[in-house]
Protein backbone atom coordinates (compact mmCIF):
# COMPACT_ATOMS: atom_id res chain seq x y z
CA UNK A 1 0.00 0.00 0.00
CA UNK A 2 1.36 3.76 -0.75
CA UNK A 3 0.28 6.57 0.90
CA UNK A 4 -1.57 9.31 -1.97
CA UNK A 5 0.72 12.11 -2.46
CA UNK A 6 -2.22 14.65 -1.86
CA UNK A 7 -1.39 13.29 1.82
CA UNK A 8 1.74 15.04 1.79
CA UNK A 9 0.89 18.11 0.21
CA UNK A 10 -1.94 18.51 2.82
CA UNK A 11 0.08 18.42 5.81
CA UNK A 12 2.59 21.02 4.36
CA UNK A 13 -0.77 23.06 3.49
CA UNK A 14 -1.60 22.83 7.22
CA UNK A 15 1.56 24.23 8.82
CA UNK A 16 1.91 27.21 6.18
CA UNK A 17 3.85 29.60 8.22
CA UNK A 18 6.36 26.95 9.05
CA UNK A 19 6.55 25.94 5.52
CA UNK A 20 6.91 29.26 4.11
CA UNK A 21 9.66 29.95 6.83
CA UNK A 22 11.46 26.73 5.32
CA UNK A 23 11.33 27.29 1.82
CA UNK A 24 12.07 30.91 1.95
CA UNK A 25 15.90 29.98 3.64
CA UNK A 26 16.24 27.26 0.81
CA UNK A 27 14.86 30.04 -1.91
CA UNK A 28 17.37 32.06 -0.11
CA UNK A 29 20.28 29.89 -0.81
CA UNK A 30 19.19 28.73 -4.13
CA UNK A 31 19.10 31.98 -5.26
CA UNK A 32 23.00 33.10 -4.30
CA UNK A 33 23.62 29.76 -5.82
CA UNK A 34 22.17 30.38 -9.17
CA UNK A 35 23.40 34.11 -9.32
CA UNK A 36 27.15 32.73 -8.50
CA UNK A 37 26.42 30.38 -11.57
CA UNK A 38 24.81 33.74 -13.39
CA UNK A 39 27.75 35.81 -12.79
CA UNK A 40 30.07 33.11 -14.16
CA UNK A 41 28.56 32.58 -17.24
CA UNK A 42 27.30 36.16 -17.95
CA UNK A 43 31.14 36.77 -18.19
CA UNK A 44 31.99 33.39 -20.47
CA UNK A 45 29.22 33.86 -22.77
CA UNK A 46 30.40 38.43 -23.19
CA UNK A 47 33.99 36.84 -23.72
CA UNK A 48 33.17 34.07 -26.28
CA UNK A 49 30.43 36.58 -27.76
CA UNK A 50 33.44 38.53 -28.72
CA UNK A 51 34.87 36.35 -31.03
CA UNK A 52 33.35 35.06 -34.24
CA UNK A 53 33.61 31.49 -35.84
CA UNK A 54 34.66 33.40 -38.84
CA UNK A 55 37.40 35.18 -37.73
CA UNK A 56 40.61 33.83 -36.47
CA UNK A 57 43.35 36.38 -34.27
CA UNK A 58 47.01 36.04 -34.35
CA UNK A 59 49.64 36.79 -31.62
CA UNK A 60 52.73 36.68 -30.66
CA UNK A 61 53.22 32.86 -29.21
CA UNK A 62 52.94 32.48 -25.89
CA UNK A 63 50.83 35.80 -25.48
CA UNK A 64 48.18 35.12 -22.98
CA UNK A 65 46.71 38.34 -24.10
CA UNK A 66 47.19 41.07 -26.64
CA UNK A 67 48.67 43.16 -24.13
CA UNK A 68 51.60 41.11 -24.13
CA UNK A 69 51.97 40.04 -27.88
CA UNK A 70 54.29 42.46 -30.26
CA UNK A 71 53.65 42.23 -33.67
CA UNK A 72 56.15 44.03 -36.32
CA UNK A 73 54.93 46.06 -39.76
CA UNK A 74 56.93 43.37 -41.26
CA UNK A 75 55.34 40.59 -39.45
CA UNK A 76 51.97 42.04 -40.09
CA UNK A 77 52.28 42.57 -43.82
CA UNK A 78 53.05 38.67 -43.92
CA UNK A 79 49.96 37.89 -42.44
CA UNK A 80 47.92 39.70 -44.33
CA UNK A 81 49.33 38.31 -47.31
CA UNK A 82 48.11 34.40 -46.27
CA UNK A 83 45.61 32.82 -48.86
CA UNK A 84 42.87 31.82 -46.32
CA UNK A 85 42.51 35.46 -45.98
CA UNK A 86 38.67 36.97 -47.89
CA UNK A 87 38.41 39.75 -49.19
CA UNK A 88 35.90 42.94 -48.83
CA UNK A 89 33.36 43.59 -51.28
CA UNK A 90 35.93 46.59 -52.35
CA UNK A 91 38.97 43.98 -53.02
CA UNK A 92 40.97 44.89 -49.38
CA UNK A 93 42.52 42.03 -47.71
CA UNK A 94 40.10 41.41 -44.63
CA UNK A 95 43.66 41.51 -42.07
CA UNK A 96 43.10 44.12 -39.51
CA UNK A 97 46.41 44.88 -37.18
CA UNK A 98 45.49 46.19 -33.66
CA UNK A 99 46.43 47.95 -30.80
CA UNK A 100 45.20 47.28 -27.40
CA UNK A 101 46.56 49.42 -24.26
CA UNK A 102 45.59 50.61 -21.43
CA UNK A 103 44.90 53.93 -19.14
CA UNK A 104 43.52 54.43 -15.46
CA UNK A 105 40.29 56.14 -15.10
CA UNK A 106 38.11 57.30 -12.30
CA UNK A 107 34.68 55.71 -11.42
CA UNK A 108 31.98 58.06 -11.11
CA UNK A 109 30.37 56.73 -8.28
CA UNK A 110 33.63 56.57 -6.04
CA UNK A 111 36.28 57.81 -7.62
CA UNK A 112 38.41 54.73 -7.40
CA UNK A 113 40.74 53.62 -10.03
CA UNK A 114 40.27 51.09 -12.61
CA UNK A 115 42.06 50.25 -15.96
CA UNK A 116 40.24 50.94 -19.15
CA UNK A 117 41.48 48.67 -22.32
CA UNK A 118 42.02 51.43 -25.09
CA UNK A 119 41.87 49.46 -29.19
CA UNK A 120 43.21 50.84 -32.01
CA UNK A 121 41.06 49.62 -34.54
CA UNK A 122 40.79 50.25 -38.46
CA UNK A 123 38.07 50.22 -40.93
CA UNK A 124 38.14 46.46 -41.32
CA UNK A 125 38.32 45.84 -37.60
CA UNK A 126 34.56 47.54 -38.15
CA UNK A 127 33.83 45.35 -41.07
CA UNK A 128 34.44 41.91 -39.06
CA UNK A 129 32.69 42.64 -36.34
CA UNK A 130 28.82 43.30 -37.30
CA UNK A 131 27.62 43.31 -33.96
CA UNK A 132 29.55 46.80 -32.72
CA UNK A 133 27.14 49.33 -34.08
CA UNK A 134 27.17 53.14 -32.72
CA UNK A 135 24.18 54.11 -30.91
CA UNK A 136 25.04 57.66 -30.37
CA UNK A 137 26.87 60.42 -32.07
CA UNK A 138 29.55 59.20 -34.81
CA UNK A 139 32.88 57.57 -35.58
CA UNK A 140 36.55 59.69 -35.39
CA UNK A 141 37.61 61.47 -38.33
CA UNK A 142 41.14 60.46 -39.26
CA UNK A 143 43.55 62.33 -38.46
CA UNK A 144 41.48 64.25 -34.82
CA UNK A 145 42.21 63.40 -31.40
CA UNK A 146 38.57 61.49 -31.42
CA UNK A 147 37.34 58.10 -29.72
CA UNK A 148 34.04 56.19 -29.62
CA UNK A 149 33.46 54.20 -26.15
CA UNK A 150 31.34 50.91 -25.49
CA UNK A 151 27.93 51.26 -23.41
CA UNK A 152 28.80 49.23 -20.89
CA UNK A 153 31.60 51.67 -19.46
CA UNK A 154 30.56 55.09 -20.68
CA UNK A 155 28.02 55.44 -17.81
CA UNK A 156 30.69 54.25 -14.91
CA UNK A 157 33.45 56.14 -15.65
CA UNK A 158 34.66 59.83 -15.39
CA UNK A 159 34.80 61.35 -18.96
CA UNK A 160 33.90 58.72 -21.05
CA UNK A 161 30.16 59.87 -21.81
CA UNK A 162 29.53 61.34 -25.05
CA UNK A 163 30.80 64.71 -25.13
CA UNK A 164 33.43 64.32 -22.53
CA UNK A 165 36.59 64.37 -22.88
CA UNK A 166 39.70 61.86 -21.71
CA UNK A 167 43.38 62.71 -21.44
CA UNK A 168 45.95 59.90 -21.46
CA UNK A 169 49.34 60.20 -24.06
CA UNK A 170 49.83 63.80 -23.36
CA UNK A 171 46.43 64.65 -25.54
CA UNK A 172 42.96 64.87 -24.84
CA UNK A 173 40.31 63.12 -26.44
CA UNK A 174 37.09 63.93 -27.03
CA UNK A 175 34.30 61.23 -26.94
CA UNK A 176 32.31 62.03 -30.39
CA UNK A 177 30.68 58.05 -30.23
CA UNK A 178 28.84 55.47 -28.13
CA UNK A 179 28.78 51.97 -29.21
CA UNK A 180 27.30 48.87 -28.55
CA UNK A 181 28.41 45.07 -29.23
CA UNK A 182 25.59 42.68 -28.31
CA UNK A 183 26.74 42.22 -24.78
CA UNK A 184 30.82 41.34 -26.33
CA UNK A 185 33.44 42.54 -23.91
CA UNK A 186 33.97 44.96 -26.73
CA UNK A 187 31.51 47.07 -24.78
CA UNK A 188 34.29 47.65 -21.79
CA UNK A 189 36.86 49.10 -24.36
CA UNK A 190 37.36 52.81 -25.80
CA UNK A 191 37.76 52.41 -29.50
CA UNK A 192 40.25 54.64 -31.88
CA UNK A 193 42.30 54.70 -35.11
CA UNK A 194 45.31 52.05 -34.42
CA UNK A 195 47.93 54.33 -36.26
CA UNK A 196 46.85 57.80 -34.20
CA UNK A 197 47.57 54.97 -30.70
CA UNK A 198 50.69 53.82 -32.14
CA UNK A 199 52.22 57.39 -32.49
CA UNK A 200 50.40 58.48 -29.10
CA UNK A 201 52.09 55.88 -27.21
CA UNK A 202 55.47 55.72 -29.30
CA UNK A 203 54.97 51.86 -29.87
CA UNK A 204 56.57 50.20 -33.24
CA UNK A 205 54.95 47.54 -32.97
CA UNK A 206 50.89 46.33 -32.94
CA UNK A 207 49.15 43.83 -30.50
CA UNK A 208 47.31 41.07 -32.53
CA UNK A 209 46.24 40.85 -36.42
CA UNK A 210 42.31 39.81 -36.85
CA UNK A 211 41.61 38.31 -39.64
CA UNK A 212 37.91 37.07 -41.52
CA UNK A 213 39.19 33.35 -42.88
CA UNK A 214 37.47 32.80 -46.47
CA UNK A 215 35.82 29.51 -44.72
CA UNK A 216 35.88 28.05 -40.93
CA UNK A 217 37.68 25.12 -42.43
CA UNK A 218 40.87 26.73 -43.71
CA UNK A 219 42.20 27.52 -39.79
CA UNK A 220 44.18 24.81 -39.76
CA UNK A 221 46.36 25.59 -43.06
CA UNK A 222 46.69 29.13 -42.00
CA UNK A 223 47.67 28.50 -38.74
CA UNK A 224 49.84 24.90 -39.33
CA UNK A 225 51.78 27.57 -42.33
CA UNK A 226 51.86 30.80 -39.58
CA UNK A 227 53.07 28.74 -37.18
CA UNK A 228 55.68 26.85 -38.84
CA UNK A 229 57.15 30.47 -40.81
CA UNK A 230 61.16 30.72 -39.61
CA UNK A 231 60.81 34.11 -39.69
CA UNK A 232 58.64 34.84 -36.51
CA UNK A 233 57.48 33.97 -33.67
CA UNK A 234 53.67 34.16 -33.66
CA UNK A 235 50.19 31.52 -32.51
CA UNK A 236 47.13 31.57 -34.99
CA UNK A 237 44.01 30.77 -32.59
CA UNK A 238 40.00 31.33 -33.65
CA UNK A 239 39.22 33.83 -32.14
CA UNK A 240 36.50 32.59 -30.35
CA UNK A 241 38.47 30.33 -28.16
CA UNK A 242 41.11 33.33 -27.84
CA UNK A 243 38.55 35.11 -25.89
CA UNK A 244 36.86 32.80 -24.08
CA UNK A 245 40.38 31.44 -22.87
CA UNK A 246 40.56 34.91 -21.16
CA UNK A 247 37.18 34.47 -19.12
CA UNK A 248 38.08 30.95 -17.44
CA UNK A 249 40.84 32.77 -14.40
CA UNK A 250 38.03 34.49 -13.51
CA UNK A 251 34.73 33.00 -14.20
CA UNK A 252 36.61 30.05 -11.61
CA UNK A 253 37.28 32.39 -9.25
CA UNK A 254 33.53 33.27 -9.20
CA UNK A 255 32.30 29.65 -8.85
CA UNK A 256 35.09 28.62 -6.09
CA UNK A 257 34.07 31.33 -4.20
CA UNK A 258 30.51 31.64 -4.64
CA UNK A 259 29.35 27.80 -3.97
CA UNK A 260 32.02 28.01 -1.23
CA UNK A 261 29.95 30.58 0.58
CA UNK A 262 26.61 28.91 -0.43
CA UNK A 263 27.59 25.53 0.71
CA UNK A 264 27.87 27.36 4.35
CA UNK A 265 24.80 28.95 3.63
CA UNK A 266 23.08 25.16 2.54
CA UNK A 267 24.32 23.54 5.63
CA UNK A 268 21.77 26.35 7.36
CA UNK A 269 18.69 26.00 5.21
CA UNK A 270 19.28 21.50 5.24
CA UNK A 271 19.56 22.24 9.64
CA UNK A 272 16.26 24.22 9.07
CA UNK A 273 14.10 21.82 6.85
CA UNK A 274 15.31 18.88 9.31
CA UNK A 275 14.23 20.44 11.81
CA UNK A 276 10.83 21.47 10.14
CA UNK A 277 10.39 17.49 9.51
CA UNK A 278 11.49 16.64 12.48
CA UNK A 279 8.73 19.46 14.50
CA UNK A 280 6.03 17.70 11.95
CA UNK A 281 7.05 13.86 12.91
CA UNK A 282 6.57 14.77 16.78
CA UNK A 283 3.57 16.30 16.07
CA UNK A 284 2.26 13.32 14.03
CA UNK A 285 2.84 10.74 16.05
CA UNK A 286 -0.48 9.41 16.47
CA UNK A 287 -1.17 9.13 12.69
CA UNK A 288 1.57 7.56 11.99
CA UNK A 289 0.69 4.99 14.05
CA UNK A 290 -2.69 4.77 12.75
CA UNK A 291 -1.36 4.32 8.93
CA UNK A 292 0.43 1.72 10.61
CA UNK A 293 -2.30 -0.32 11.87
CA UNK A 294 -4.11 0.29 8.67
CA UNK A 295 -1.55 -1.71 6.87
CA UNK A 296 0.75 1.07 5.17
CA UNK A 297 4.46 -0.66 5.58
CA UNK A 298 7.29 1.25 6.65
CA UNK A 299 8.84 2.19 2.97
CA UNK A 300 5.42 4.42 2.43
CA UNK A 301 6.03 5.95 5.75
CA UNK A 302 9.63 6.89 4.56
CA UNK A 303 8.51 7.94 0.76
CA UNK A 304 5.68 9.83 2.42
CA UNK A 305 8.19 12.53 4.93
CA UNK A 306 10.61 12.21 2.02
CA UNK A 307 7.93 13.75 -0.50
CA UNK A 308 7.43 16.54 1.89
CA UNK A 309 10.86 17.60 2.34
CA UNK A 310 11.43 17.88 -1.34
CA UNK A 311 8.56 19.13 -2.57
CA UNK A 312 9.46 21.96 0.63
CA UNK A 313 12.92 21.81 -1.14
CA UNK A 314 11.07 22.26 -4.57
CA UNK A 315 9.15 25.25 -3.83
CA UNK A 316 12.31 26.96 -2.04
CA UNK A 317 14.46 26.38 -5.36
CA UNK A 318 11.53 27.83 -7.39
CA UNK A 319 11.47 30.80 -5.76
CA UNK A 320 14.88 31.19 -5.26
CA UNK A 321 15.24 31.07 -9.50
CA UNK A 322 12.70 33.24 -9.94
CA UNK A 323 13.95 36.18 -7.66
CA UNK A 324 17.32 35.22 -9.35
CA UNK A 325 15.87 35.46 -12.77
CA UNK A 326 14.92 39.51 -12.06
CA UNK A 327 19.15 39.67 -11.90
CA UNK A 328 19.41 39.31 -15.85
CA UNK A 329 18.80 43.23 -16.61
CA UNK A 330 21.73 43.74 -13.94
CA UNK A 331 25.19 44.61 -15.22
CA UNK A 332 28.03 43.78 -12.91
CA UNK A 333 31.57 44.70 -13.78
CA UNK A 334 34.91 42.95 -12.37
CA UNK A 335 38.52 43.07 -13.14
CA UNK A 336 39.66 40.24 -15.63
CA UNK A 337 42.46 38.57 -14.16
CA UNK A 338 43.64 37.80 -17.73
CA UNK A 339 44.22 41.23 -18.88
CA UNK A 340 43.71 43.29 -15.70
CA UNK A 341 41.15 45.44 -17.16
CA UNK A 342 37.73 46.13 -16.42
CA UNK A 343 35.14 44.45 -17.84
CA UNK A 344 31.70 44.84 -17.68
CA UNK A 345 29.21 42.02 -18.35
CA UNK A 346 25.08 40.79 -17.41
CA UNK A 347 23.66 38.08 -15.30
CA UNK A 348 22.95 35.57 -18.25
CA UNK A 349 20.37 32.90 -17.05
CA UNK A 350 20.48 29.21 -18.56
CA UNK A 351 18.72 26.39 -19.07
CA UNK A 352 21.91 24.29 -16.91
CA UNK A 353 21.34 26.91 -14.24
CA UNK A 354 17.75 25.74 -13.69
CA UNK A 355 18.67 21.99 -13.64
CA UNK A 356 21.60 22.66 -11.49
CA UNK A 357 19.67 24.86 -9.11
CA UNK A 358 16.92 22.54 -8.80
CA UNK A 359 19.10 19.51 -8.38
CA UNK A 360 20.96 21.79 -5.62
CA UNK A 361 17.57 22.39 -3.83
CA UNK A 362 16.33 18.69 -3.83
CA UNK A 363 19.39 17.50 -2.46
CA UNK A 364 18.86 20.22 0.51
CA UNK A 365 15.60 19.14 0.97
CA UNK A 366 16.45 15.49 0.64
CA UNK A 367 19.46 15.96 3.36
CA UNK A 368 17.20 17.77 5.31
CA UNK A 369 14.19 14.94 4.89
CA UNK A 370 16.10 11.85 5.41
CA UNK A 371 16.84 11.38 8.88
CA UNK A 372 13.20 12.64 9.93
CA UNK A 373 11.65 10.27 7.66
CA UNK A 374 13.41 7.39 9.02
CA UNK A 375 12.54 8.39 12.34
CA UNK A 376 8.69 8.18 11.60
CA UNK A 377 8.95 5.16 9.90
CA UNK A 378 10.86 3.31 12.43
CA UNK A 379 7.90 3.85 15.00
CA UNK A 380 6.12 1.15 16.46
CA UNK A 381 2.52 0.23 15.91
CA UNK A 382 2.14 0.81 19.88
CA UNK A 383 4.62 3.37 21.00
CA UNK A 384 3.22 5.60 18.25
CA UNK A 385 -0.43 5.07 19.11
CA UNK A 386 0.07 5.30 22.81
CA UNK A 387 1.79 9.24 22.52
CA UNK A 388 -0.67 12.39 23.69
Amino acid sequence: MKIPLHYSFRNLWTRRLTTLLTAGGIALVVFVFAAVLMLAHGLDQALVTTGSVENAIVVRRGAASEMMSMLDRNTVHIIQSQPEIAKGSDGKVMAAPEVVAMINLPRRDTGTISNISLRGVSAESLAMRPQVRLVAGRHWRPGAAEVIVGAAVAKRFQGLGLGERIRFALSDWTVVGLFDAGGAAFESEVWLDAEQLLQAFHRPVFSSVTVRLTSPDTFLSLKDRLEADPRFVVEARRERDFYADQSKMTATFIRILGIFVTLIFSIGAIIGAMITMYASVANRTIEIGTLRALGFPRRSILFAFLVESLFLSLVGGVAGLFIAAMLQWLTFSTVNFTTFSEIAFRFAFSPAIVLDSIIFALAMGFLGGLLPAARAARQSIVQALRAT
